[in-house]
């Protein structure tokens, strides 16, 4: 069953929302008792968000966050133009206002400075959000990867602002180092405070499970959308059997599946890496546009956005599914959270994923050079 039976066009949820936005008072955050993954927004004001929580990992790796977290990436790296810096921290503090509770940044963005802009945004909150963030291991050696591991760790507690990282990533396993070496020192890193759990990035089963066995993973974060569903063969079930979140980032497939990019759509900021794309190239968007009237024509007669399509499938998906979609646009992000009132049936799910699977995907996700640096 459907929790929204509301129809409206993405058009007239755009100018509600905004218009909505720029009326309503958000109540305040939690006050400095508040734990990382509580979510209080109000729940006297009809307007208000209650966006439901979800765990990742089991036991004492669980973290609990919001149903939907934010992507900082595009705040100011490989999305084009950008708002101020001003702009997005009020952006991304308008997010917490509205429930949100786990954020998730990189090193390698910028590098630095979403880091930076991250944790200067969340600097009021830091006691009620969880701030995911991300490393590299290229260069390192089975004699270096502990001591580059905690130079990098030390600096993004730094640049976040923080006393311990919630979630801290392998962002890429390209390395020869064994990745049981790598969770060896996240272990450690977990014991010493600096970081309260991890995770591992665009990797398959047989490596979570290799480290699984050493340091219980608490999620695995990888591409997943309608267009891209490579994770179900193996990463899901072994997530679902381990225990272990997922988190799909580029849920509406770096703004494809949202209807707002077309073969006239030009990436040459100079800060938009679908630029190199193989997806994103005039000919691929021309083909898979098919896949987004899809979308439209299933979410019109729903009430939905097409946004809306896709992130509430993928929440469909399993309840241990985080999505991070990103935005630079406050009635996007009212928009990405309305996904979650949204409740597929299973003979919804399948309808979707019949007539999306029905149309060829043209175009690779990553250049070869880029497709290399992941093992799945």
């Amino acid at each position: 069953m459907k929790k929204n039976e509301r129809s409206i066009s993405r058009r007239d949820f755009l100018r509600v929302s905004a218009v909505a936005g720029a009326a309503v008072c958000i109540p305040p955050i939690l006050g400095n008792g508040a734990k990382a993954g509580e979510i209080k927004t109000g729940h006297g004001n009809k307007n208000s968000f209650d966006l439901p929580s979800r765990t990742l990992g089991t036991g004492s790796h669980a973290l609990t966050v919001s149903a939907l977290g934010l992507g900082m990436m595009g705040m100011n790296y490989h999305r084009g133009h950008h708002p101020d810096r001003r702009a997005t921290i009020e952006l991304t503090r308008d997010a917490v206002q509205r429930g949100v509770t786990f954020f998730d940044t990189a090193l390698g963005y910028g590098p630095y400075t979403n880091e930076e802009l991250t944790g200067e945004a969340l600097s009021p909150f830091k006691r009620n959000v969880a701030i995911g963030t991300k490393f590299f291991d290229e260069g390192s050696t089975a004699a270096t990867i502990e001591s580059d591991i905690r130079r990098y760790a030390e600096s993004s507690l730094e640049r976040l602002g923080v006393e311990v990282v919630d979630l801290y990533y392998l962002h890429r396993y390209t390395s020869e180092v064994p990745i049981e070496d790598i969770a060896g020192v996240m272990q450690k890193l977990i014991a010493e405070g600096k970081i309260k759990h991890y995770g591992l990035s665009e990797v398959g089963a047989e490596i979570i499970r290799r480290a699984h066995a050493v340091e219980p993973v608490t999620a695995i974060q990888s591409e997943y959308h309608l267009m891209w569903r490579e994770p179900e063969k193996e990463v899901l079930p072994t997530c679902e059997e381990l225990g272990i979140g997922f988190v799909p980032y580029s849920p509406v497939n770096r703004g494809f599946l949202t209807g707002a990019v077309n073969e006239y759509t030009r990436f040459d900021s100079g800060n938009d890496n679908r630029n190199i794309l193989p997806r994103f190239t005039p000919e691929a968007i021309r083909a898979n546009t098919r896949i987004v009237e899809v979308l439209n024509e299933f979410g019109r007669t729903r009430g939905m956005t097409i946004a809306q399509v896709a992130q509430a499938w993928l929440l469909a998906k399993g309840d241990y599914i985080v999505p991070i979609p990103g935005t630079t646009k406050l009635s996007h992000l009212e928009e990405n959270l309305r996904a979650t009132e949204f409740e597929l049936t299973p003979a919804e799910i399948e309808e979707l994923e019949t007539s999306v699977s029905s149309i060829p995907v043209m175009g690779d996700r990553y250049p070869t050079s880029e497709q290399q640096r992941i093992r799945l």
